[in-house]
């Protein structure tokens, strides 16, 4: 059974016991968490269900595991010939869930 979820604007394919990064979200670490904006939903028959644009009484129960920082990604700019570099780092902030159950 999986579904696809949209959580804070990002669409994530997710399974029961599946712990996934998202977008930082404004929650504490142990929060339990209710998804209600589901896709798509795919049951243990092999019923596919496609929402328009969401499915209804369908939600997604998760708990948020922690708040981290993802990889550093380098920014550098220049323009030949007119002595201008610029170099900066990135690093987004995520937040580590982990589903914890599918209601239908």
């Amino acid at each position: 059974m999986y579904a696809i979820v949209e959580i804070a604007g990002a669409q994530f394919k997710v399974s029961k016991e599946q712990w996934l990064y998202t977008p930082k979200l404004q929650s504490e670490v142990g929060t339990l968490l209710t998804f209600d904006k589901v896709l798509l939903l795919d049951d243990e028959e092999g019923t596919v269900v496609i929402g328009a644009p969401i499915l209804n009484k369908v939600t997604v129960k998760a708990k948020v595991l922690e708040h981290t920082k993802g990889d550093k990604i380098i920014v550098f700019k220049k323009k030949r010939r007119n002595g201008y570099k610029v170099k900066r780092g990135h690093r987004q902030e995520h937040t580590k869930v982990v589903i914890e159950d599918i209601i239908k």
